[in-house]
């Protein structure tokens, strides 16, 4: 029998023993690559249902968060206002110095955990997949006639509480530039008239493949995919807009079953020179590494099988990937003037706040455990135990338990990276000295909090 007519033997089995198109019986980690449903019935079902979606997320958000449009006078370092004072909702009865002083089984016995310190889940858990802000998706409408909109579901979170877009570009080879974008978003349109003569070849192309779509599990030209109409794919910096972030989110490829997948939200690329671990999973130990399979993994949930439906992108490692992490090498951080060389605060150009914090961060406070100077990262991993203040329960389909380790993210220009956390659960600065004064359980008092927001924005 030939190779040929063995597979096609297997196939003629298969389809009589469990049935063509039937769903699986038991959960399994692979995604149904049959179309059991046509195009225009797959679209105008979830269309109908995407007010329902849209609206249990953002009730979600409201419950556990203040999304009001409250600006500090603090700017990132691209002009916009910094979002000011502690988001998250207590429980009633319940003040953060109380909250402070109690027990970790206290907090979990009487459940009250703050809503805003649990995992956040995507704005639809059990489809996932890369949701882009509408300011993002609008540029790149006018720009380069690409649609990034999904039919069953919109970005949900107020822009006013995530990172600026089109953020500022910093490169270390040439400090002396600083923002060499000009206040564009940097595409296709306009990469090459924006940085030939000051990038190398190299650079310059692995820029041109960094801006240039490729398929990916929302966005392709299956029958399976959430764009109305066939499409060219997601680029690399439609997520990290401008080599930094624009706020989208994702679910990780790395976890199984779907319900307790973290969401993910895009993390800056400023300064990844000096990281060391990469991806969801962290697995990765060179940006050439996810580089490469970003678009294999990342972008099609980590199935390769669905990656080969929908047209995966397989890069060459000795050119392409070159290329492309050459250029990601050379993102810088934004200017820091406070600094000194070795990333510690000049006395003679920084408040008395910001050296009263600056003495929190690297004393009671406990952060510089995990975040030391000058770049505010060990390039480590950690597990901060939070499952220890919550009972595990599932919300809006993604069951918290726990996070488990996360790595410990650079705070060099923090105030340009709202939310934080890795899935983007605390909205401002202020809560995230909120969860780790409660999860470390340091006690700062009101003052030391406050000293340590003004070190912290002066990084």
């Amino acid at each position: 029998m030939t190779t040929q007519r063995a597979f096609g033997f297997l196939l003629i089995i298969s389809a009589l023993t469990f049935g063509v198109g039937r769903a699986a019986e038991v959960p399994n980690s692979y995604l149904d690559v049959v179309d059991h449903a046509s195009f225009e019935e797959v679209k105008q079902r979830m269309e109908g249902n995407k007010g329902k979606v849209e609206a249990a997320h953002r009730k979600l958000l409201e419950e556990r968060y203040d999304l009001a449009d409250r600006a500090s006078s603090v700017k990132m370092s691209g002009g916009k206002p910094v979002q000011a004072g502690v988001r998250v909702k207590l429980p009633k009865g319940v003040t953060w110095d109380s909250l402070a002083a109690m027990s970790a089984a206290d907090i979990r016995n009487r459940d009250v955990y703050p809503g805003g310190f649990l995992p956040l889940p995507h704005q639809n858990h059990p489809e996932g997949g890369m949701v882009f802000p509408q300011s993002h998706i609008d540029r790149v409408k006018t720009q380069e006639d690409r649609d990034l909109t999904r039919f069953d579901l919109d970005f949900v979170l107020p822009e006013h509480l995530i990172a600026e877009s089109p953020a500022p570009i910093y490169l270390t080879t040439r400090p002396d530039l600083g923002d060499v974008s000009k206040g564009k978003l940097v595409t296709l349109t306009n990469y090459y008239e924006t940085f030939s003569g000051l990038l190398n070849p190299k650079q310059l192309e692995g820029l041109r493949l960094l801006l240039t779509p490729f398929p990916q599990q929302q966005f392709n030209a299956t029958a399976d995919r959430r764009s109305a109409k066939p499409s060219q794919g997601v680029a690399c910096f439609d997520c990290h807009t401008n080599g930094h972030t624009n706020g989208a989110d994702h679910l990780v490829g790395d976890i199984r079953p779907q319900e307790f997948r973290h969401r993910i939200e895009t993390p800056s690329l400023r300064g990844v020179n000096i990281q060391r671990l990469f991806g969801s999973q962290r697995a990765l130990k060179s940006v050439e590494d996810f580089t490469e399979f970003e678009q294999r993994a990342a972008y099609f949930d980590g199935d390769p099988v669905i990656a080969t439906k929908k047209g995966v992108n397989v890069l060459d490692r000795g050119s392409q990937v070159h290329f492309m992490s050459e250029f990601q090498e050379i993102l810088d951080f934004p200017p820091a003037p406070k600094l000194d060389l070795f990333g510690h605060l000049d006395p003679a150009k920084s408040a008395p706040e910001e050296l009263r914090g600056e003495k929190v961060f690297f004393g009671k406070g406990k952060c510089s455990t995990c975040h030391a100077p000058p770049y505010y990262t060990d390039n480590l991993m950690h597990d901060l135990q939070t499952g220890r203040f919550f009972k595990p329960r599932t919300i809006d389909g993604h069951t918290a338990v726990t996070d488990g380790a996360i790595k410990t993210f650079p705070l060099r220009g923090v105030k340009d990276s709202p939310p934080y956390m890795h899935d983007g659960r605390l909205l401002t600065l202020e809560d995230t000295v909120e969860f780790f004064n409660l999860v470390l359980g340091v006690k700062l008092s009101g003052a030391e909090k406050k000293d340590l927001l003004a070190f912290m924005y002066a990084l």
